[in-house]
């Protein structure tokens, strides 16, 4: 049977990303990353992503809206790109920058965000933002949500959610480090859920 192949986008240093591969490696996560997307170049902020994938023998490359004529043109070249590797489902894992999805890649690409959405999402609620408006606000209670995504920010069907409560001695650091955990869960959850749904078997080795 096939393996459910996934593609992920990054702006940072790739944590999500490196977590992805970890669980793959271990067989809890029931897909592969066989192609990565950075939306900035090789520099010290993201240097540990762009080793992961090189040690594993993942193809990654860099594109930026900006290198491009207009947002429509980036789109094409990014899906062109993912189509390349065969990508089936992309995941955006720390993705900050607006991807336009083309028609056939609608509910082909998930999103983890660190909140209970809707609340606290959009453009420019992202990292510890976020975790700073939730504390700014008294939350009780805070979590992460994977969804499908569509052309607006943080928006789509939600696949599933994983509740963190706010502790009364919280600062944005705490909160995060435990949202981040409850990410680790659930992203790879809504991974293999994907992969049942579409019949898919166990990954191989990288």
């Amino acid at each position: 049977m096939s393996v459910l192949r996934l593609g992920v986008l990054i702006s940072g240093g790739g944590r999500t990303l490196r977590y992805l591969i970890a669980r793959q490696l271990d067989g809890s996560l029931k897909a592969q990353v066989v192609a990565v997307v950075s939306s900035c170049p090789l520099g010290d902020s993201n240097a540990e992503a762009f080793g992961c994938c090189k040690s594993h023998g993942i193809p990654i490359t860099v594109m930026r809206p900006k290198d491009f004529s207009c947002v429509e043109e980036f789109g094409s070249a990014q899906a062109t790109w993912l189509d390349a590797h065969g990508v089936v489902i992309v995941c955006m894992a720390g993705y900050l920058k607006f991807w336009p999805i083309p028609d056939r890649y609608q509910c082909r690409v998930l999103n983890i965000h660190p909140s209970l959405l809707p609340k606290f999402g959009g453009k420019g609620f992202y990292g510890l933002r976020v975790h700073c408006a939730v504390l700014e606000a008294g939350e009780s209670e805070s979590g992460c949500t994977v969804h499908y995504v569509d052309n607006i920010y943080d928006h789509g069907p939600v696949l599933l959610q994983r509740r963190v409560r706010v502790l009364a001695d919280d600062t944005p650091v705490t909160l995060g480090a435990r949202v981040f955990r409850a990410e680790c869960e659930a992203y790879p959850e809504a991974i293999n859920f994907v992969a049942r749904e579409k019949n898919l078997d166990e990954p191989s080795s990288l």
